[in-house]
């Protein structure tokens, strides 16, 4: 393979052959990752009233994961950019399979939010830690089916947390004299320890680094990535204080907190509000749980291999957005009856996470260097501090009216308006082609 004559179909095999070495254990990792901040979702379900929680203080425990996540996402983003991939995901995996196991122990109210903070913190950088670290592997052009195999994560993660914890939950109640939410904590969080071991031997930080790769693959690589950075240089700039001169940095924001923020809204309410449609027993409520997650997983890469195939990402990510925004309007009239609220959970988040793999191969596609880690930090973080907020707002209006209607009607409201913004300041420009009459970001 000669960098300067690839064809196409050699291209394609080349990224193909790079996709299948990295993104199964990065989809491994971040299995891990969500179901150790998502299986409260679960423990809930039993633990509220063994520590005296309300809902609003879950919901507050729900975002202190998120006040951690973005007070130490930018710093974390900036240490992967010295120190290499692999040795932060490590750091990564250790220190929040240990915070996650720790939830075992807690007792008080202020045991959980203290944990929940911590295991924000731990976790910080490593979404934004990969979205940076594939864009050292693939071009943006090629990027969002890689980008959303990697984030199918987050979807398989919730087919596999419902039946696993549900599992646990109805079968070792008692043993040891630990409560089953007790078992679930730590069965769910210490495997992440040896996991965090084997990314350190397996992980390559760089192209240049692969001894899987041969001298004229690197090549073919390092050819592509000089290319689209030599495009990114005429509108690019390496120094990430020009983000806030760009609207079109907003509108990524304000995408981000949408997206991040409803994700966070089914992760932590599918279980309940499918509880309160009629299911009885926590095992069932569990199983019928991972059925969105399903749905997310097939429509997710769908959306994101005709987004590769248009070369189109903001249609891709916003009309997504709107659909998703409709169901959360719909879901508070359907929810009593089990069927029609998990086919509306279902639209929910198939849109939800179809929207995730075009989006997030824009704020890489507008950053070089150093900056692009650090733009791509600062825009989860927005993200981030949505879904701090969020949970808490909806907690408190679930425990004033006694219904999480008007929290469901917070998540499709923050989802259509984020689609319309998206549109309205990003529709013109291609992805990994910085705007012709802006500075880009």
């Amino acid at each position: 393979m000669n960098a300067q004559t690839t064809t196409d179909d050699e291209r394609q095999a080349l990224y193909r052959k790079i996709g299948w070495r990295l993104i199964p254990l990065l989809i491994i990792v971040y299995i891990s990752a969500f179901i150790d901040r998502s299986n409260i979702a679960v423990a809930k379900l039993r633990f509220m009233g063994d520590i005296g929680l309300t809902e609003a203080a879950y919901g507050l425990g729900g975002g202190l994961f998120y006040l951690g996540y973005c007070l130490f996402e930018v710093p974390s983003n900036l240490l992967l950019a010295k120190i290499g991939a692999k040795r932060t995901i490590m750091r990564i995996m250790i220190l929040w399979s240990l915070c996650s196991a720790a939830f075992a122990l807690i007792t008080q109210p202020w045991h959980f939010f203290g944990l929940r903070f911590l295991l924000g913190a731990a976790e910080a950088g490593l979404f934004p830690g990969v979205l940076f670290f594939l864009s050292q592997w693939a071009p943006a052009s090629r990027r969002a089916r890689f980008t959303a195999l990697f984030m199918s994560a987050m979807a398989l993660s919730g087919v596999l947390t419902g039946p696993i914890s549900g599992a646990i939950m109805a079968s070792t109640d008692g043993i040891g004299g630990l409560h089953a939410w007790q078992w679930l904590f730590l069965l769910e969080g210490l495997p992440g320890v040896a996991l965090a071991i084997i990314v350190f031997f397996c992980l390559t930080d760089a192209p240049s680094q692969a001894k899987w790769l041969s001298d004229s693959e690197k090549a073919a690589v390092k050819a592509d990535l000089d290319a689209e950075a030599a495009a990114k240089t005429k509108t690019a700039s390496a120094n990430w204080t020009a983000v806030f001169r760009d609207k079109r940095f907003y509108a990524l924001a304000f995408m981000a907190m949408a997206l991040i923020g409803t994700i966070n809204g089914i992760t932590l309410w599918v279980p309940t509000v499918i509880k309160q449609s009629g299911v009885k027993g926590i095992l069932h409520v569990s199983l019928l749980s991972s059925v969105p997650y399903i749905c997310a997983v097939i429509v997710q890469q769908i959306i994101a291999r005709r987004s590769d195939r248009r070369q189109e990402r903001t249609l891709h990510a916003a009309v997504p957005a709107l659909i998703a925004a409709a169901g959360w309007f719909l879901l508070p009239q359907l929810k009593d009856s089990v069927p029609l609220a998990l086919g509306c959970l279902c639209l929910i988040a198939g849109a939800t996470f179809g929207a995730t793999g075009p989006f997030w191969t824009m704020p890489a596609s507008l950053l070089s260097g150093v900056a692009s880690a650090t733009g791509i930090a600062l825009v989860t973080t927005a993200g981030g501090i949505a879904a701090f907020v969020s949970p808490i707002i909806v907690g408190w209006a679930a425990d004033r009216t006694g219904s999480l209607d008007a929290g469901l009607y917070f998540y499709g409201g923050l989802a259509g308006a984020a689609a319309v913004l998206l549109i309205a300041l990003t529709h013109t420009n291609r992805p990994g082609e910085p705007s012709k009459t802006t500075t880009a970001l």
